[in-house]
């Protein structure tokens, strides 16, 4: 296990935890010592809710390691039956806690047969699997196990809803932007005449679960969270889905295609109809969305050419770097993303819009690149932002992981046609704008900042003496980062730890060389 003071996806345990917690009338129930149990800290410190359901931590300390688990467990867990009442308990073990190979299941078997409340075993390997890849099979667990249940008790209705309807899968807690975009979905949704039949598992109840299959297609917004419980029902119960991710102009067009072609299946027989949703298209395009007209404009066009770095999960990173690149001509030095497991398709939906692709979950190496590609703007997570902040690089968040100024008060959807002027708002402001480096450069203006002479890795630290900080301070911005790295290359090549004028002068005559 890799320990680190920054993550971008943290253990399992939170994806299971996100996913109950997500749902009304259900329980969670956490199996770890003290220092594991932070959830509802991080829940209630980020998420700005009037009301929520906090998990219950079920603490291991060396008095219940002295006679074991069991009982305190089980004990717990009839405690919140009796207290609470919800539909379903979920019991979660953390990766510390794994380590005792306590067999849990049987705790969840003596629960059951004392408490009123379904009581469910995250089925989660804690070890191989992260907090993404973690919410998503704890949904897809609920869903099955609900979905199962119906089918014994013979409550299981297959039949379709009279009008088009969808489920939309994945929308959860601490989420980035997750219920703004909820919104403009059932918004988007509801001007094409689609009903929403659930959204799960954010404000969902278990016990109305067995009415998925009523809708007439799935829709995925984010592939982190929802493609396994897509494709259960998929498999299970024929319900087409569409996960293409309607975010920008482009792949929102796409998507409302996909969904008139998963209801045409359906509406020839149905509705003695076929849906066409183009002159919807045409006019959201056209007057809705701002970000088409203003892709087109003197002041977007100052952006051509422009570099930057786009980092963050699959869905946003893949959605941002098409943006740029596609719709308001900014050129993608690297994109990246920290979901390694789904590198496959990151890699091909990126590949043919950006000079450099980079997947990994070390921060230092994402730092290392942006200072190497010396972007005029990133778009990342609260983790770029800071690494903007030390290079003097402008940030927009794109995603997760987040600090509590992008669980927004005021409304801010990155989906939908709304969401583009929302994207548009963000890249635009984002970068520093006309001729303003240059401006404050020849007047002094306001920007009395020091010039940054450290690297991000660690191992990389150079010191730069007063007079050569002040001679790289003459230095025009836009070129003072090509010369600091210059001389910070030679003075490597060359084992010399301080940086004087002399070095900076020959680091320049050997650049010549």
């Amino acid at each position: 296990m890799k320990l680190a003071y920054w993550m971008y996806a943290g253990p399992a345990h939170i994806g299971t935890l996100r996913v109950a917690s997500s749902f009304r009338n259900v329980h969670a129930i956490m199996h770890a010592p003290l220092g594991d149990d932070y959830f509802n800290v991080m829940r209630s410190m980020l998420e700005r809710e009037r009301d929520f359901t906090p998990v219950t931590a079920s603490v291991v300390d060396r008095h219940v390691l002295a006679r074991g688990s069991q009982e305190k467990v089980v004990d717990n867990m009839a405690r919140k039956d009796k207290q609470e009442h919800p539909d379903l308990i979920v019991l979660t073990p953390t990766c510390t806690s794994s380590i005792l190979q306590e067999d849990l299941q049987n705790f969840v078997d003596r629960a059951s047969t004392i408490s009123d409340s379904d009581v469910i075993l995250a089925d989660v390997n804690h070890y191989r699997v992260n907090e993404l890849q973690a919410a998503d099979r704890t949904l897809e667990q609920v869903v099955r196990y609900y979905l199962e249940k119906a089918r014994r008790q013979g409550k299981l209705d297959l039949s379709l809803t009279d009008k088009p309807s969808v489920n939309i899968i994945g929308i959860f807690t601490l989420g980035f932007h997750n219920q703004h975009d909820c919104r403009e979905l059932k918004r988007l949704l509801q001007d094409l005449g689609i009903e929403t039949n659930q959204v799960i598992p954010e404000g969902g109840f278990v016990d109305q679960l067995h009415q998925l299959p009523k809708a007439w297609f799935n829709l995925v917004p984010y592939r982190e969270t929802g493609l396994m419980t897509a494709t259960f029902l998929e498999k299970e119960f024929g319900m087409s889905y569409v996960s293409t991710t309607p975010m920008g102009i482009v792949d929102t067009a796409n998507c409302i295609r996909q969904i008139q072609e998963r209801l045409n299946a359906w509406a020839p027989v149905l509705l003695n109809e076929k849906i066409n949703y183009e002159s919807y298209i045409d006019e959201q395009t056209r007057f809705v969305s701002q970000a088409a007209w203003f892709s087109r404009s003197i002041d977007c066009q100052n952006l051509t050419g422009k570099k930057a770095v786009v980092f963050g999960d699959a869905t946003h990173a893949a959605s941002i770097t098409k943006i740029l690149a596609c719709e308001m001509g900014i050129r993608v030095s690297c994109a990246g993303t920290y979901c390694k497991h789904d590198e496959e398709w990151f890699k091909e939906q990126v590949q043919n819009f950006c000079d450099e692709i980079l997947i990994t979950d070390d921060h230092t190496e994402v730092g290392d690149m942006i200072a190497r590609a010396e972007p005029s703007a990133i778009f990342g997570t609260q983790m770029e932002r800071h690494i903007g902040k030390r290079l003097d690089i402008p940030c927009g968040v794109i995603s997760s992981p987040v600090h509590i100024q992008n669980f927004t008060l005021g409304y801010r959807p990155f989906l939908g046609y709304e969401g583009t002027n929302q994207i548009a708002d963000l890249v635009y402001n984002s970068f520093t704008l006309g001729m303003e480096d240059h401006l404050l450069e020849i007047f002094g203006g306001h920007d009395t900042k020091e010039v940054i002479t450290k690297s991000l890795s660690t191992d990389m630290d150079l010191t730069w003496n007063s007079e050569s900080q002040s001679e790289l301070s003459k230095i025009p911005g836009f070129v003072r980062g090509r010369v600091k790295r210059n001389t910070e290359k030679f003075a490597r090549q060359n084992g010399i730890a301080e940086i004087t004028i002399e070095i900076m002068y020959a680091a320049k005559e050997a650049s010549k060389a």
